[in-house]
């Protein structure tokens, strides 16, 4: 394929999440930030990919009109895997983190996109064999910081047919109330996002023992500590899940060395795309860690990890975003069914975005 144009495309679509207004530097956060990344070849076939944004739109925006679209455009993609492992290293004096990751990212989940579209096929099927005819999903909470919220949140999810819940809390009373309105064989995960000092993460996961968490997430700040985060899983055998923030697979190798995990999350959207991602899957493969990917998205993102999850086994989950979009992109396929998603079955990622969403929502035109 050879590359004609990448138009990056915006998005604000307003959401509800059942608890009180909540910030993210100083404003509050009431719309999520979708950046979609279209690619048109020179043969006519568009591809969508996404890059994360969530309150970074204008950066990760930047980062693709300015870095990457001007030496990607006209360029000739036999290899995808080989093509974004050149613009890495062309752009690597920026680093192999952050926006510019980002912005690769949605590019290649759009590479992607194309070359299933090229054959004929969902993604899944030009990658390998199918696993799971549907995949199992998890009601991932907003913060609420009050344990009413919390208990009442948790019983919707259940009522909405979701068989694991995460919670985002930092205090035992959230959790404790989750523990109370589930049961005791229902499975918890907690994701902190990164609040503690190694010896405060001892100190809460003693606490947390007594609600049998299913995993604790990024529990120690910086993330990128593994060593840490190994001496935390080994002393009080509550596994650990981490992996949101790391970009490319050679940090998952790390993570791997020092035993940090038992659950891996790489975010398609920031790890690299589809390309670094299958390379993590492999990983898990050997080391024997569960791939769970990180997916609280609602645009071609969210789609490239059903189309990569449909090639594990049945304990991989996605993640749902338990909050309410006033529009999607996709219509229903976001939201699951009797606990589980359905995998679109057209060719690519299996769908393509609703132009009607995206002429209503688009920003900064």
């Amino acid at each position: 394929m050879k590359i004609a144009e990448v138009e990056t495309i915006p998005l604000a679509i307003p959401f509800t999440h059942g608890g009180k207004p909540a910030g993210w530097g100083g404003k509050a956060w009431t719309s999520l930030s979708v950046l979609l990344v279209k690619v048109t070849t020179e043969e006519g076939v568009t591809g969508y990919g996404e890059a994360f944004s969530y309150n970074c739109l204008r950066s990760v925006q930047a980062a693709l009109d300015d870095m990457v679209a001007p030496i990607v455009v006209n360029q000739e993609v036999d290899d995808i895997g080989v093509f974004l492992g050149e613009i890495q290293q062309k752009l690597h004096l920026f680093g192999r983190y952050g926006v510019v990751m980002f912005a690769l990212s949605g590019l290649d989940i759009a590479l992607w996109d194309i070359a299933a579209k090229t054959v004929n096929m969902p993604l899944w099927q030009l990658l390998g064999e199918r696993r799971q005819d549907r995949l199992p999903a998890y009601a991932s909470l907003y913060r609420y910081g009050e344990p009413e919220i919390v208990a009442e949140r948790c019983s919707q999810a259940i009522e909405e047919g979701y068989g694991w819940i995460k919670l985002h809390e930092t205090e035992d009373r959230e959790v404790a109330a989750a523990r109370q309105t589930v049961g005791e064989g229902f499975p918890i995960m907690l994701d902190t996002n990164c609040p503690w000092t190694e010896v405060e993460a001892h100190k809460r996961a003693e606490a947390l023992r007594q609600f049998r968490l299913h995993w604790l997430e990024e529990p120690i700040f910086p993330p990128e500590n593994f060593k840490a985060l190994a001496a935390l899983q080994e002393k009080f055998d509550i596994p650990i899940a981490a992996g949101e923030n790391a970009c490319t697979s050679f940090e998952f190798e790390k993570m791997f060395e020092a035993g940090a995990v038992r659950y891996a999350q790489p975010s398609v959207t920031k790890v690299g795309g589809v390309t670094e991602l299958r390379k993590v899957a492999s990983q898990c493969s050997v080391t024997g860690v569960q791939l769970m990917p990180h997916s609280p998205y609602f645009g071609p993102g969210f789609l490239a990890t059903l189309q990569l999850a449909a090639l594990e086994s049945s304990n991989c989950m996605i993640e749902r975003f338990f909050l309410t979009p006033e529009a999607s992109l996709y219509g229903e396929w976001i939201d699951p069914t009797e606990g589980a998603f359905d995998l679109p079955e057209g060719p690519g990622l299996g769908l393509l975005p609703d132009p009607d969403v995206i002429r209503e929502y688009r920003v900064g035109v």
